[in-house]
């Protein structure tokens, strides 16, 4: 079994190529890059991440999004040997929630396990090399030093062959049942749309990084320094405690300064896997993101914000868009602007957006509807949810009002102006879409926060162009009455008056 597996990672065949591609789902990516001090970027490596979204028998469908490192064998290996696991047979109707959940257990598991088979002669050839090489073998004259210079060779091509890893999250959907199994430091969310155009995000779960206390408990537990861990922030040059594949890790950790002390074998493959979460009534979407397309994000804008901002530009997508592929290309294509926009811009936050690794976007909607190209706004204008908070001074509850925000297009500009995207404030480049800061409506907890922004209260809006008036003024593209309203119920006429605030 070990030699098929390992042919078949030789070659372009696939376990799944008989599998059906989920139509309900698109996905965006974009290579890792480098800015040159001129703000050119240049690509450092080949495309090292993966994924995979399939729909299998009796109403199951599988997601994932893999980032890999050091190479994408690791990740290439998982997405199809993964699938071969959850999607041939092993899932039906008829299996409990804790039976999905050792399903999704022991695939990782298989899939780890694997994939080791898969190197396991190359393992073995590196360590019989490494012996001849070592200066107290008596047998080995280094005279010869062009046989030498050989083995030291073919010891890098080895290397090259058995290195690398990969993280995952996978997203298993089953009797309308939603299951996020996670490796690592790559993120799901779950948003949900209700009537009022609100949408709640939740992250589902927390990444397997150095900084995650459950995770430096574990390690702790093990024997591992886990201060030490999370003062150097990596293990073997990534951040992840959980990963699939990466030898160096696995097998010899005790040769690993930060791991030597371990009993056990610290860096594991065992996935956490949340739910089920039902998904009856439910309108809105999901996401699974690749850890570059996050780091990308944060480190343009911080990570405070960084779900709502990417929530907010799915949604503006999709009210636009009439395809999944080409509203999450759009989404990773904005990130990858605003992140390039940072760099250059020189800005405080410039230092940390030098580079950028892989970034890979799956985007599955759930009972959310696509684009109508006849309904809109104005000629050429395009759609953004805007969300504006007020906070009283003499209260911590805050107000975030829908408002219908329609910003023109390139070809309708007027007296040839732009307005800039209120995420940077930088002039976007050519192409670049305005976007709109989401403002959580609750104090936001650990995982869930509320905004506005599905684009579906926008739709109703008529198409044709705002006219001018007799003082050749356009009427303005937002309504404020809402948030009047709001203003109103808080406080008293004399206030609003005072204050400045509402029609005048």
């Amino acid at each position: 079994m070990a030699a098929q597996r390992r042919n078949l990672m030789q070659s372009h065949q696939s376990w799944t190529d008989d599998l059906p591609l989920c139509q309900m789902c698109g996905v965006g990516t974009a290579s890792n890059c480098v800015y040159g001090p001129d703000g050119k970027g240049t690509q450092s490596h080949t495309n090292e991440d993966g994924h995979l979204r399939f729909r299998g028998e009796d109403g199951c469908f599988l997601y994932g999004v893999f980032n890999g490192y050091d190479g994408s064998r690791v990740a290439s290996f998982a997405s199809q040997c993964l699938t071969a696991e959850l999607l041939l047979g092993q899932l039906n109707s008829s299996h409990t929630d804790n039976d999905v959940r050792r399903i999704l257990t022991q695939a990782f598991d298989v899939v780890e396990k694997s994939y080791f088979e898969t190197i396991d002669d190359a393992l073995a050839e590196k360590a019989r090399l490494s012996n001849y090489l070592l200066p107290h073998n008596e047998n080995v004259s280094f005279h010869h030093s062009s046989q030498s210079q050989k083995v030291q060779d073919r010891l890098k091509e080895l290397e090259q062959e058995v290195s690398g890893g990969a993280t995952a999250v996978v997203a298993l959907i089953l009797n309308n049942k939603l299951f996020i199994a996670n490796v690592g430091t790559n993120r799901a969310l779950l948003c949900k749309s209700s009537s009022d155009g609100q949408n709640q995000v939740l992250q589902i779960g927390r990444p397997h990084s150095t900084d995650n206390e459950d995770e430096l408990q574990r390690l702790a537990v093990l024997g591992v320094d886990s201060a030490r861990v999370r003062q150097a922030g990596q293990i073997a040059g990534q951040s992840s405690t959980r990963r699939l594949g990466d030898y160096r890790v696995k097998f010899n950790h005790n040769e690993i300064d930060l791991l030597s002390a371990a009993k056990t074998r610290p860096v594991i493959a065992e996935p956490e896997i949340h739910g089920s979460q039902s998904l009856d009534s439910v309108t809105g979407f999901l996401l699974l993101m690749s850890e570059g397309l996050i780091n990308a994000l944060e480190s343009a804008h911080g990570p405070e914000q960084a779900n709502q901002e990417i929530v907010a530009m799915v949604a503006a997508e999709l009210a636009q868009q009439t395809s999944l592929e080409a509203a999450a290309q759009s989404v990773v294509d904005r990130v990858k602007r605003l992140h390039h926009d940072v760099y250059v811009s020189g800005r405080q936050r410039a230092t940390y957006c030098s580079r950028h690794e892989d970034m890979t976007l799956l985007i599955r909607t759930l009972n959310y509807p696509l684009a109508d190209g006849a309904l809109t706004p104005t000629q050429g204008g395009r759609i953004y949810p805007v969300s504006v908070p007020y906070s009283n001074s003499q209260s911590t509850s805050k107000t975030s009002v829908t408002l219908s925000l329609v910003m023109p297009s390139q070809s309708t500009l007027t007296n040839g102006t732009n307005t800039a995207s209120t995420l940077e404030e930088g002039t976007p480049t050519s192409g670049q879409s305005p976007t709109a800061t989401l403002q959580s409506t609750n104090t936001q907890t650990q995982s869930s926060s509320s905004s506005s922004g599905d684009g579906s209260l926008f739709r109703q809006r008529g198409s044709q162009a705002a006219q001018p008036d007799e003082t050749g003024r356009v009427p303005p593209y937002v309504d404020f009455s809402q948030f009047y309203l709001l203003w109103g119920s808080d406080h008293s006429d004399s206030q609003s008056t005072q204050g400045g605030l509402g029609p005048q």
